[in-house]
């Protein structure tokens, strides 16, 4: 038997009972769409998160408190270990010749309130270099300056989302005054929306100067971190050695591995959350996945009443002189279909669920193709293992015993 005609016989025999087929297709769909749609969503994730933190720079890096190890042996607290000071030092001294820009910054979470709406944001004290460091552009007004920070002044930059809770689509708040903490601010400019979610969203936060978030919002002497820009991306190591090695001295620590203070660049923080959201990713996946094997079984199933409803049948071919192995090609090819068929429907339902949540979301619409050709190799799969058994079944009848089944 030709492959065309084994195809159009098995399309043929599949459309004869549409309910039945479809059941059987029903779990490779599911399996199929859930896991293109994991998967999409997951890299739109990936690719948003990175995004966003590419836009605050790609030659950054972030300097953060850590405990102190002894001996190699690390204490489970963090400690307060930095200071405006260690900020004032890296920008002045001479053993670093790579980095261009130094801010140190401290953040608490507070309420603002303009009028009768108030929102809760992340406040963030920082030096005039915070623009320069984190790329901060404004849509209206001033940001920080040096004069603010001498004079502990009670100034805020706006982020864009909690200007328009604050005062409303298309207002200028420049020049208005807000509460934080129950301490009356002035704003002093609006940032540009960079837009995206989460992961400390410059739009989702409001600036004012260090000083003042140090000594009168909130008490403290330390920062809770230093940003540092590069010069360039090529520099990014030298700088970070450079940098730890002023921060030792400072801290009077002998070694770097007894440091109380870690450095990020860009890419460290990109490959974790890189890391955490493709393990995440591909768990999901696998648990998908599952009903891809509960469809397999079912797929079995409906082959194996198949092959008994025509066993007749089958007992008539051979006894006309069919073989085994055009036997055993018929089940096979009915099964593979069924699993191709639901694949494509699978894969489409998939992509369908991808953009429409990834739209909703706001987030970028990100489709593998590797997703897809796996989709539809795990389809085949399917098929020829689940199919395997009934197609072997049916070719090892007897042609006298096939033909007296009732």
């Amino acid at each position: 038997m030709e492959t065309h005609e084994l195809i159009e016989e098995s399309l043929l025999t599949l459309t004869l009972n549409k309910a039945r087929t479809f059941l059987a297709m029903l779990g490779v769909i599911i399996g199929i769409g859930s896991v293109i749609a994991l998967v999409s969503l997951g890299q739109s994730t990936q690719s948003s998160i990175t995004n966003q933190i590419q836009s605050l720079g790609s030659n950054l890096l972030t300097i953060s408190p850590s405990s102190q190890a002894f001996g190699g042996v690390r204490g489970g607290e963090s400690i307060q270990s930095l200071t405006l000071a260690d900020a004032e030092a890296l920008k002045e001294s001479t053993l670093i010749t790579t980095i261009e820009s130094v801010s140190a910054e401290y953040s608490s979470r507070g309420q603002i309130i303009a009028g009768r709406n108030n929102t809760n944001a992340q406040v963030i004290g920082v030096l005039p270099e915070y623009q320069t460091v984190r790329s901060v552009d404004l849509s209206s007004g001033s940001f920080i300056n040096q004069r603010h920070v001498d004079g502990l002044s009670k100034v805020v930059v706006l982020g864009t989302t909690v200007a328009t809770d604050l005062f409303g689509e298309n207002s200028n708040p420049v020049g208005q005054t807000v509460r934080i903490d129950s301490q009356v601010f002035t704003v002093v400019g609006v940032t540009a929306s960079k837009g995206g979610t989460g992961f400390n969203n410059p739009d989702e936060s409001v600036f004012i100067p260090l000083t003042t978030a140090q000594k009168i919002l909130y008490g403290v002497d330390y920062v809770g971190s230093i940003s540092v820009s590069a010069i360039s991306e090529n520099v990014m190591q030298q700088a970070e050695d450079q940098i730890t090695q002023v921060l030792l001295n400072r801290h009077k620590i002998r070694s770097a591995n007894d440091a109380d203070f870690r450095i990020f660049s860009q890419e460290d923080v990109i490959g974790t959350i890189t890391s955490v959201t493709g393990t995440f990713t591909t768990l999901l996946s696998g648990i998908a996945a599952i009903s891809l094997v509960v469809g397999g079984i079912g797929i079995m199933n409906i082959m194996l009443v198949t092959v008994t409803e025509r066993t007749r049948e089958i007992g008539l071919r051979k006894a006309l002189g069919a073989k085994r192995k055009i036997i055993t090609a018929q089940f096979l090819t009915e099964a593979v279909m069924i699993t191709l068929i639901g694949g494509i429907i699978g894969t489409i339902l998939g992509i369908t669920v991808s953009a429409v949540i990834t739209n909703h979301m706001d987030l970028p619409f990100v489709i593998s193709l590797k997703s897809i050709i796996l989709a539809f190799s795990v389809s085949a799969g399917v098929g020829i293992l689940f199919g395997w058994y009934p197609a072997q079944k049916a070719a090892k009848l007897e042609p006298i015993e096939a033909l007296r089944y009732e």
